[in-house]
């Protein structure tokens, strides 16, 4: 088959590529699409540690059942799938406690991050196991369903949080992830969503999407801005999808006492934070990973319409272009929010 591989920091090449072998309990899938994450443009630079090459990324991706193993049931040839990327056990205590995400065996799919590696989508085809598939409806398109992944995680975001319906919720960052987390704090009863980024493009979509007011983060007096839009308590929930020390300054800054701080973003290894004063106001701060059950609801929110992903597609490409996306990518095109590989 032929596959985008990372060979190495810096390099794509498209390959011909051993096809994976179905296992009992796995799915053989031919892919019709895969979105780029930015985890995936961080990680070909070699920089991260989590696309160690030779690595075949991709982990945001919809496709048809090529073949099913022999323990499987409930899915069979011909099937339209999307699947989550996170692959877990259901048998340690993580799994049995109902924290699948947290999996003492989890991989990721199409990451190397030293301890495993598992080739991802960005190929003809790839395997999952059957437990991490959901049937596609027959109204919802592959390259739609690859974004079912994006939305899991802002579904989990939210989900993570404790929130009155009506709150005052502020987004920094309106890359995929903040942008999928406004429409998720929208579905749970959030009265009033304030995003920020430095993107002019970005803070518009943030609008289409959901968004009541936006704030440029670049702004000389950004925080004053925001504490006027939250009003002199702050906001009752801050999403913090960026992941670097100024956000982070932000986020704990702007949250009210008592209120709660979700960490999405992980650009930064780590960071500082205000230990006292986020002791005297007593925030809850919820580390965020990946999504623990909330992939199928996603699929079900894209497919109902509840959920737009159609804006989040800043563009199509073709996977023999894979290094000059890649490159273009990772030398800023900053109103890129996702592109999908399309398959014939």
């Amino acid at each position: 088959m032929q596959a985008l591989v990372h060979t190495a920091p810096f390099t794509m090449g498209l390959q011909d590529w051993p096809r994976p072998s179905c296992g009992p309990d796995d799915l053989l899938i031919r892919v019709k699409a895969c979105a780029i994450c930015g985890s995936d443009v961080k990680g070909y630079s070699g920089k991260t540690g989590r696309r160690q090459p030779p690595i075949v990324m991709g982990h945001e991706a919809a496709g048809i059942v090529e073949a099913v193993g022999e323990h499987v049931t409930g899915f069979a040839p011909g099937d339209r799938v999307g699947f989550d990327s996170t692959i877990y056990c259901r048998l340690c205590p993580y799994c049995l406690s109902g924290h699948a995400n947290l999996c003492s065996s989890r991989q990721v799919i199409g990451v190397s991050e030293g301890t495993y590696r598992r080739h991802g989508a960005m190929a003809e085809y790839v395997t999952v196991p059957h437990w991490v598939a959901v049937h596609l409806p027959d109204s919802l398109g592959y390259a739609q369903a690859a974004l079912a992944e994006t939305v899991s995680i802002g579904l989990h975001a939210a989900n993570r949080v404790p929130m009155r319906l009506g709150a005052t919720a502020v987004v920094i960052g309106a890359g995929a992830i903040g942008l999928v987390s406004v429409q998720a704090l929208r579905l749970k009863g959030a009265g009033q969503i304030i995003v920020t980024d430095v993107s002019p493009t970005k803070l518009a979509l943030a609008q289409r999407l959901g968004a009541d007011l936006t704030l440029r983060a670049d702004a000389p007096d950004y925080l004053d801005l925001l504490r006027d839009a939250t009003g002199a308590e702050g906001a009752d929930v801050v999403v913090e999808a960026v992941g670097v020390q100024t956000t982070v300054n932000a986020a704990l800054a702007i949250a009210r006492k008592g209120g709660a701080v979700a960490l999405v973003g992980n650009v930064a290894p780590s960071v500082e934070i205000t230990l006292q004063s986020m002791i005297a106001r007593e925030l809850d701060v919820f580390g965020v990973c990946a999504s623990n059950g909330e992939y199928a609801a996603a699929v079900g929110l894209i497919a109902s319409g509840r959920f737009e992903v159609d804006p989040l597609i800043s563009e199509y490409a073709r996977l023999q272009d894979g290094q000059a996306v890649f490159d273009r990518l990772y030398r800023g095109a900053e109103d890129n929010v996702r592109t999908v590989f399309t398959f014939s």
